[in-house]
C-alpha cells in the first residue's frame, strides 16, 4: 500500500515513520523546505526516544520519503493523510483549522484516481464533512471519500502508541474507505488490537472526548491533593486507593503542576467552544481549563513560599522545563507560568532541561542555562523540579545540600521521598504529602 502524510510535525512524522514500519510506503510533505531537507539528511527536528532510527531504518529500506511536491507524493496513494497543526484560534479558543482546509484544497488539485482523504490531526467535529465539501466544490469529478482517523500518541512514548495501541478509532464515510484503513492497519489485528469502526463525527468527538476526560482527571487528582494538605492525608495513597478500583483505573492520577502540551489544553479549549457554540455547555471542561491555568500560576507561589516569602535577589534552580519528560515540547509547559512570576517576583532563575533548552531560550528570555542539573546549583537559594526526568530521581543529595545556599527543595513532581529528604537534612516541599514528623512537606 501507498500513502502521503501531510505534515512533517510530530503527528505526522511518526505516523509516517510507523506506517512505513509496517511495510507501507510512505511520503512525508511539508511546505517547509528547511525541515525537508533536514530529513532527507536524517535529522530529526522533534525529540522523541527511537525515532531517529526508525526514520533511518525505513528511510533506507525505500519505504519512507520526503519531498514538497504534494503531486508527486499522491501518485497512486490508497489514501492521503491530513496531518497539520490545528492550533487555539487566537481571540475565541475555537480550534483553527485553516491549515486543514488548505490541505484539502490542495488534494483536490492531484486527485486523479480514488483516495481516501483522512484527517489525521485532531479537528473539530463536522471538521470532515468540510474537508469533502471544499474537495467536492473543487472536483465535482473526483473520486474519493473522507476518513477520520484520530492520533491517541503520548509525546515520549509514541512509537510504542503507534505500534501497540490500546485502540484504533477509523471514521469512514463508506464501506471502501473503511477497508482501505483496514487493510492499512492490518498489522495490528494479528495482536487483536480493537478496531472502533464509526461515523466521521462519532471519531471525531471521540478523541476530543478522550483527552478532555483525561484532563479532568488530572485536574481532579490536583484539587485531592491540595485537599490532602489541608487535612494530613498522602495523596499518593488516596491515588492508589481509588485508581485500584476498575472503574477509575491507576493512570493520570499522579499530581502535578498542572497539564500542558500540545494536546490537553488546546483541546479542552476547544471542545468547550464547541459545546458553547452548540448550546450544549461542558461545565465540567470548562471548570477543569480555569482551574488548570490557575493552578499552573499558584506552583511560583509555592517556590516562593519555601523561599521564606520572598525570592527577590535569590537565585532558584529550576530542573526541567518541559511540560514533561521524554520530550523537547515547550506548548503551554507549566513553566511558561512559574519562570516568569518567579522572574517578575525579583529572582535569577538558573534552569537546565536534558531536551528542551534549545526551545526555552526562545520562550524564557533572561534565563541562565546551565549544562547539567548540577550547574543550576552552586549558589542557589533553592532548587525546583518542574519536570520528572530520569536523571533528576536519582541526585547526590550530598552534592546538592553543599552547592545550594540553604537546603530548600521544591518538587512539583514528587519524585523525592520525604522521609528520605528530611534525613538528607532538607526543607522540603512536595503536593499533597504528610512530612515525616505529621505535619504538611511545604518547606
Amino acid at each position: 500500500m501507498r500513502i502521503a502524510m501531510i505534515g512533517t510535525g510530530y503527528v505526522g512524522l511518526v505516523s509516517g515513520a510507523c506506517f512505513s514500519e509496517f511495510g507501507v510506503h510512505v511520503a512525508c510533505v511539508d511546505k517547509d523546505a528547511g525541515k525537508i531537507e533536514r530529513l532527507k539528511r536524517g535529522e530529526i527536528p522533534i525529540y522523541e526516544p527511537g525515532l531517529d532510527d526508525l526514520v533511518a531504518r525505513n528511510v533506507a529500506a525505500g519505504r519512507l520519503s520526503f519531498t514538497m511536491d504534494l503531486k508527486e507524493a499522491m501518485q497512486g496513494v490508497d489514501a492521503v493523510f491530513i496531518a497539520v497543526g490545528t492550533p487555539s484560534r487566537r481571540g475565541d479558543g475555537h480550534a483553527d483549522l485553516s491549515y486543514v482546509y488548505g490541505a484539502a484544497e490542495e488534494i483536490a488539485r492531484h486527485l486523479d484516481h480514488y483516495t481516501v482523504v483522512v484527517t489525521k490531526s485532531t479537528v473539530p467535529v463536522g471538521t470532515g464533512r468540510e474537508v469533502e465539501a471544499i474537495i467536492r466544490r473543487a472536483r465535482p469529478d473526483a473520486e474519493f471519500d473522507v476518513a477520520s482517523n484520530p492520533e491517541f500518541l503520548r509525546e515520549g512514548s509514541a512509537i510504542g502508541d503507534f505500534m501497540r495501541p490500546d485502540r484504533v478509532v477509523i471514521g469512514a464515510t463508506s464501506d471502501r474507505a473503511g477497508d482501505v484503513m483496514r487493510r492499512l492497519y492490518r498489522p495490528l489485528y494479528l495482536i487483536e488490537t480493537p478496531i472502533v469502526v464509526t461515523s466521521l463525527e462519532t471519531a471525531e468527538l471521540t478523541k476530543y472526548a478522550a483527552n478532555t476526560f483525561l484532563a479532568a482527571k488530572i485536574t481532579f487528582i490536583n484539587e485531592i491533593a491540595d485537599l490532602c494538605e489541608k487535612v494530613g492525608a498522602n495523596v499518593h495513597d488516596v491515588a492508589r486507593g481509588i485508581g485500584l478500583d476498575g472503574r477509575i483505573g491507576r493512570k493520570f492520577l499522579h499530581p502535578g503542576p498542572g497539564y500542558g502540551g500540545s494536546c490537553f489544553p488546546k483541546d479542552t479549549l476547544a471542545l468547550v467552544r464547541t459545546a458553547q457554540q452548540v448550546g450544549s455547555p461542558l461545565r465540567i471542561i470548562e471548570t477543569v481549563v480555569d482551574i488548570n491555568d490557575k493552578r499552573k500560576k499558584q506552583m511560583a507561589e509555592r517556590i516562593i513560599a519555601a523561599c521564606g516569602g520572598s525570592v527577590d535577589g535569590k537565585t532558584v534552580a529550576v530542573l526541567g522545563v518541559a511540560f514533561k519528560p521524554n520530550t523537547d515540547d515547550m506548548r503551554d509547559s507549566p513553566s511558561l507560568d512559574i519562570v516568569p512570576a518567579l522572574q517578575a517576583a525579583g529572582a535569577h532563575v538558573r534552569a537546565f532541561d536534558p531536551a528542551a533548552m534549545h526551545e526555552a531560550e526562545k520562550l524564557l528570555p533572561g534565563v541562565e542555562w546551565a549544562k547539567d542539573a548540577y550547574g543550576t546549583l552552586e549558589g542557589a537559594d533553592c532548587v525546583a523540579i518542574l519536570t520528572e526526568w530520569n536523571e533528576f530521581r536519582a541526585l547526590d543529595l550530598r552534592r546538592v545540600k553543599s552547592m545550594l545556599k540553604r537546603p530548600v527543595m521544591i518538587d512539583l513532581r514528587n519524585i523525592y521521598n520525604p522521609e528520605d529528604m528530611a534525613k538528607a537534612g532538607f526543607t522540603y516541599t512536595s503536593i499533597g504529602r504528610p512530612s515525616p514528623a505529621g505535619g504538611m512537606d511545604r518547606g
